[in-house]
Formats: structure tokens, sequence, C-alpha cells
């Protein structure tokens, strides 16, 4: 990526991280910030808790590997210099809100006349086109926008308890990975074709297209799924042992069957009552009494230790003192110290890619305010090199993926890759489906066929489909013969299947010497941990994350998604675009190393810089915020119906409180910020009070219309139904060949100068082996005929 140039606008989480991310993979970055500075540096956290903008944690974890300076566009001088900039970039990275885009000359318009080979990459709370665009969004409202926080923490039968927004800001960190995805594959395709592009990002749509298996539930079974419903895997809680939380998961018969022995066979084990899932499902509070028994006996990691050498799903509660002493983590080389001026050495997480050459280093501090005005703005600032324009076309249009992924990590990855343009072949097999393909969601008993499921085909929309028997070595010639003409392979079998396949990296290298191996897994490939079992739902408790999720003055909790799945996923397609990069320079291909682990931790940076300080780690607060009161869910009228509000400051606050009470602006508890978080309680009391026998949406809009950031609590129903995904394109209604026509949510970004949407619905199994033989890799008839006599093609 050697002299990508990268220019960021904005302010807060999503723009930053992403030019971040651009920047970790070898860009030159200049982050612009208004003279007051970016917000971040007033969030925090700080050394000793002392509020300095230049030690602002969050600032600096967000910010390393880029260059800053401070312009004033207010002025003559500030927009000449932006000017100057946005000319000097072959990306934009912003989160304006489309009127202050508008404002400062970076809108969609403005820039495709003046700049047509520009790539901008916009992300906002709810996207620059649709009803709701012009929509206030904070971390709060887009979480509660995207329907995850309906879904957190999943853990709690009753249906008082709010919804639950996450600790941090992973809304906008998830965006920003998806937003450094597709800018670099666009910039890459525009250095082809020569023409720019505008990719407009909504928050809201990728929260939304996480949400596991909520919209498929939704869609395919009529059935909206709530946080406080009962989990339809069981096992599957956070339990006590007798040091500390430790959370367990059994997705399958043969774990717990494997839990079973561990537990020495227990009388209670054998009884008809528990025998399979379904039995397990009926009884689950039995269930997790007995195993709540066996696990108050043990100390949380000797637990884990010991059931993971034996693949049961354990992941202790993990604080971040335990995470920065976790010795895998170490021998993976997944923290490193970064002098910054004025404060030292500071420990941070590196970036969450192991490639054959290690990761990619923080080679430069996060800029102090102005730092390079002078070496930036005082010198020569070379404007993009022009070129012909050529046809344009999907960013990855000609590159060609082989997919050995199933259920969701590796499969949202090549999912995405396929949005982008490529060429996606998935691998399976009828004798060995896809997890996916057997979670039909239905919870009556019928039998379904393997090509009826909503959780496949929610997330294998845009590939083909190519049924090849890997246990039989001529099915694993077929698949040397696919990775012989293409270009990257993704997996994300447990460590160690693939080698025993003979697939391998040196293997498929010896096969396509430009081949690029994306391996995804829950510990990776290398370190102590590496063969222990890793599902997205235990990822969450071992990153640090469920420590400081949770209610106030409540436990640790669950995410109520398993998260670490799709942040995997796309963080291992951010990683494949940047290897295409490198093998575009250098003519070398490469293995990428992702993991559930780091990608999900990645995502704790508050929290690590908190304990990175201080030795301290925030506390549970719900959804309270330390710098917005009031901030959270509040019941409406109806049935389990939620509005989220965050007043961002004192001029938002006097807004709320004249609408539900003349005078209230004035009470001394709330009249500041400090007052309010002081009087937090008897604040929420109020405003629940005003909000309980409203309706939601006339809450949202009455405030919206006046300037305060609110929105309902979505579920996957009003995800579906709602007029705004829609307009925007985002719910897709493809004919499949067997269920017929059923909603999907689709790509979260819309371009502007390149076709949108889903290109095809998922696959039936096997659907298109036939065509891929003959047409990609020439086989003839008797070939093919030949190895489906022989089952290998099954």
């Amino acid at each position: 990526m050697s002299g990508l140039r990268v220019l960021e606008l904005g302010g807060g989480f999503s723009a930053a991280y992403a030019a971040k991310l651009l920047g970790d993979h070898g860009a030159d970055v200049v982050k612009v910030e208004p003279p007051e500075g970016d917000p971040t540096r007033r969030r925090g956290p700080f050394p000793g808790g002392v509020a300095d903008p230049e030690k602002s944690g969050a600032f600096l974890a967000l910010n390393v590997n880029k260059q800053g300076v401070v312009l004033d566009p207010a002025t003559d001088e500030g927009r000449r210099e932006l000017a100057r900039l946005v000319a000097w970039a072959d990306i934009l990275v912003h989160n304006l809100a489309r009127d202050r885009a508008a404002q400062l000359g970076v809108d969609p318009g403005t820039l495709e006349a003046a700049h047509p080979r520009l790539v901008v990459l916009s992300i906002t709370p709810f996207g620059i086109t649709g009803p709701y665009r012009d929509y206030r969004g904070t971390e709060l409202i887009v979480a509660n926008a995207g329907g995850w926080t309906n879904l957190c923490p999943g853990t709690h039968a009753e249906p008082d308890a709010p919804p639950l927004k996450v600790f941090g800001h992973q809304c906008a960190l998830m965006a920003g990975t998806a937003g450094a995805l597709v800018a670099l594959a666009a910039a890459r395709e525009t250095r082809r074709s020569g023409v720019g592009e505008h990719i407009d990002l909504s928050e809201q749509e990728y929260v939304a297209s996480v949400l596991e298996g909520g919209v498929p539930l939704y869609t395919y079974r009529n059935a909206v799924l709530k946080r406080f419903h009962p989990r339809g895997l069981i096992p599957w809680r956070i339990f006590e042992a007798k040091d500390g939380p430790i959370f367990l998961v059994c997705a399958e018969q043969d774990q717990w069957q494997r839990l079973v022995e561990f537990m020495g066979n227990p009388e209670w084990a054998q009884l008809e009552v528990f025998a399979d899932m379904r039995s397990r499902v009926e009884n689950q509070d039995v269930v997790h009494q007995f195993v709540q028994e066996f696990i108050a006996d043990w100390n949380a990691w000797e637990l884990y230790h010991e059931a993971q050498k034996q693949r049961i799903c354990f992941a202790p509660i993990t604080n971040y003192a335990q995470l920065a002493a976790n010795e895998h983590l170490r021998a993976r080389g997944f923290f490193t110290a970064v002098d910054h001026p004025g404060i030292g050495p500071v420990e941070h997480m590196t970036p969450a890619v192991l490639t054959t050459t290690g990761r990619a280093a923080i080679s430069r501090p996060s800029p102090r305010l102005g730092q390079h005005n002078d070496e930036v703005l005082g010198g020569e600032l070379p404007a993009r090199t022009p070129s012909d324009s050529q046809a344009q076309r999907l960013p990855l249009d000609g590159v060609r993926v082989v997919d050995l992924t199933w259920v969701w990590a590796g499969t949202f990855c090549t999912m995405n890759l396929a949005h982008l343009g490529a060429e996606v072949i998935h691998i399976e097999s009828a004798k060995r489906p896809d997890l996916y393909r057997r979670t039909t969601l239905d919870t009556s008993g019928a039998e379904s066929g393997l090509n009826e499921s909503g959780m496949f085909n929610q997330w294998n929309q845009g590939k083909l489909g190519v049924a090849v028997d890997l246990s039989d070595p001529r099915g694993i010639e077929v698949v040397k013969d696919l990775v012989r003409v293409s270009d990257v392979v993704v997996q994300n079998f447990a460590t160690g299947v693939l080698e025993r396949l003979g697939l391998g990296y040196d293997e498929l290298r010896e096969v396509n010497p430009r081949i690029i191996l994306a391996s995804v897994s829950g510990y990776g490939q290398s370190g102590p941990f590496r063969d222990y079992m890793g599902y997205g739902p235990a990822t969450s408790p071992l990153t640090g994350i469920s420590a400081v999720t949770g209610y106030v003055d409540g436990g640790p909790e669950e995410v109520g998604v398993s998260m670490p799945d799709p942040n995997a996923g796309i963080t291992a397609a951010l990683a494949i675009v940047s290897a295409l990069e490198r093998l575009e320079a250098t003519g070398a291909g490469d293995h990428l190393d992702v993991t559930l682990f780091e990608s999900s931790a990645a995502y704790g940076m508050e929290a690590w810089m908190e304990y990175a300080f201080n030795g301290s780690q925030p506390e549970r607060n719900g959804n309270r915020d330390p710098y917005m009161a009031p901030h959270g869910c509040f019941p409406c009228a109806g049935e389990d119906a939620w509005v989220a509000i965050a007043c961002a400051g004192d001029d938002e606050w006097r807004t709320l409180a004249a609408l539900i009470e003349p005078g209230l602006a004035d009470d001394p508890r709330f009249e500041s910020l400090e007052s309010r978080k002081a009087n937090e309680g008897a604040l929420e009391e109020i405003v629940a009070g005003w909000t309980t026998d409203r309706d939601r949406w006339q809450v949202a809009t009455m405030l919206q219309s006046s300037g305060v950031a609110a929105f309902p609590t979505f579920t996957c129903e009003d995800i579906v139904d709602d007029p705004h995904l829609n307009a925007r394109g985002y719910i897709e209604h493809l004919p499949h060949p067997v269920v017929g026509t059923k909603a999907h949510t689709g790509i979260p970004w819309r371009l502007a100068r390149r076709p949108n949407g889903v290109r095809c619905p998922a696959p039936c199994l096997g659907a298109d082996t036939d065509d891929t033989l003959r047409n990609i890799l020439g086989y003839d008839a008797a070939r093919i005929a030949a190895l489906r006599a022989a089952d290998v093609l099954t």
C-alpha cells in the first residue's frame, strides 16, 4: 500500500478507526482536527484520571500511524488548505453529518465534479439517503436502531430488564472496519479504472447485518427473538466457579457428551430428559443447576484449561489485568509498547492480523494537536495523478475465492468479499453439511431439507455452491485444481484440520505460489492455546468485554450476539484486500492468521487504555455514559417497547426537560452534567415516567425534530419492515429456488458509481458444481460423470 494517501475528517470513533486501519496497512494518513481538537481528546481515559487532551486513551488508541494537522474551515486559509489536502488524497474518510459535509464541500456532488478519481468513505449513523438521513445518532442510538440492544444480554428471563448496550463504541469500530475494507477495495479498483467512488456506509445497517439468527428467525419462521428468550443450545450461560465467573456453551451433541464424561458421567446426566438438545432446552433450568453444582468446585482458570483439553468450550470472564497477562496473547505478540511524548511507553493492542512476516507495525504514536502542520501544510502537496477513465466495475471483480468455511466467522468474510464483486466458490458436502444448513430455527421438530435454512441462506448470499467430498483424495485434488486458478482461500476449520486434509499453506503454495490463505479461528494458528475451542459466544467473555458490560450494580453479561464471529470475518476480509495489494506489488502470497479473540479484544480499546494507564478497568454501568446524561433505554407504551435517548450536552438536556415539564431544566439537581451524573437515578426515573405512556415513535420523532438523539429499540421485525432501510435498498428480496422469496439483510454500504445490491441468493447444495468444474477447471463431461459416480461430488 506504499504511496496510498488517506485524509481523515470528522471526529469520534468510526472514521478515526477506519483511517487507523488503513494506516496500519501502510497508507500515509493525515488527520484533520478543528482548533479545539477531536472530541475523543476530551473523553479519556486519562492517566491518574486527570483530564489532558494530549493524554486521552481513546485518542491515543485510535490515531497511531497518522500525522495530525489543525485547520479552521471557517477561515479562508483553512478552506484553502482543506482543498489542497482533498486534492492530495486518494481516499477521504469522514463521519460528518450530511449538512456539515456540504458546508465543507465534501458532499458527493461537489467531490464527484471536482475530484472524479477520489474515493470517499462516508460513515454516518443512518446513511446519507432515506427518511432518517438527518437523524442524530450516538453509539447508544445506533445499537438500538440496529437491533443489537434488543438481543442483549440474552441471559435474563425478565422482560422488565431494559435492552443493554455493550461497553464502549463497538458499533462505530465495527463500521469503521467495514469502511476500511470497502475504501481499500474501491481504491484498488480506482487505480485500474480511474473512476473514483462515494461509499455511503450506514452504521445502523452494519449492526443490523450481524444479528446472527434474528432476521432469519423472523423472515423464515415469523418469530421475533428478544433478549429474554431462552437459548436454543443448552448448556449455555455464565456460571460461578469457586473464584469467579466462567462461561460455557455446548453447541453440538458430541460436545455435551464430552462434558458429561468430563463431569464423571453423573447419574442425572443419564436421564432421558437430558439425552438430546431438544430435551435439554425444555429442561434447561435443571441442566444448568446440575452443571453449576459441578462448576462450583473448580477455580475458573483451572477448569478452563482442563476442560479445553477435552474440547469443551469454557471461557473465564476475563478482566483486563488477566487479559494483559494472557500467555497466549503474549506469545502471539498482541501487545506492544508505544512511546507517547509527555507520557512515555504505553502498551497498546497491536493490529489484529498475524501474517507470515508478523503484525503490522505501529510506526508512529498518535499526533499531538497540530503536530504536523508545518510538515504537511508548509510544503508541496502533490495532487493525484490523473488517468484515463475506463469502465468501472465492482471493486473485487476478477478476484476468485475458494471458500472452505462454514457456520459464521469465515462465511461472513467470504460473503463480504462477494458483496464487493469477488467470485466466491463455496465448497461443501452433503456428507458433512454446514452446521447452519442444519440450523432450521424450527422449534416444532419438523424435518427440513439442507436448502431451507434461513441461517445458511442469510450468510452465503452472492456465492457459487460446489459440492465436493473433502474426505476423498479425489475431492482434495478438485480443490487443489480450484486453488491453482484462484487468488484467495478462506477457511475456518479447527486449527490443524486443513493441514490434515493436505491443504495447509505449504501445500497450497506448491499448487499456487501466489495464493493468499486466510485462516479464521478462535485462537489462531500459533500460541499455547491454538488447539482450544473458540466459539463466538465464548470469545466476548474471554476478551474482557463481558467483564465491563452489564447493568448498574449487576454482574458481567454476555453481549447477546456471537459478535466475535463477524468481527473476525470483517477483519479477515480487510486483511485479504490488503494482501491482494501486497501481492500486486511483490508477487508474493501470504498466510493471514485471524482470530475471534484478537479481532474482538481490539474493540475494547477504551477499557484496555484505562488498564494500561491506571491498572484498573471501567465499572459496569448499564446504558449510562460518563459524558452524557440522560443516556439510556426508557420504557414506552406497549409490550416490551423502548426508546433510546442520548443527551449529548446541556442544550439537549434543556430541550428534553422543556418537553417533560416546564421548569425542570432549572432544577439544581440537573443543571450541569456533573449534577445530572450525581443524581442520575432520579433523572432516569423522571424521563421514564414521561416516556412510559407514550408511543416509542412519538418520543423518538419528537426528540429528533427538536435536536435530541433518540430512536426506538428495534427488533428484527422492525428492521425487515423499516421504511428507511427498505428505501435504501438494504433489505433484499431475491427469489430462492427452494424457499421462494424471503427477506434478508443485504449490503450496509451504497456505492455512487458502481452496482449495488446482492447479486444472487445463497446457493442450493452443489447447485454450481458442474458449471464450475466445466467452465473454470475445464473438466469434460466424462470426468465430471466419473467423479459423480464415485460419490465425490456430493
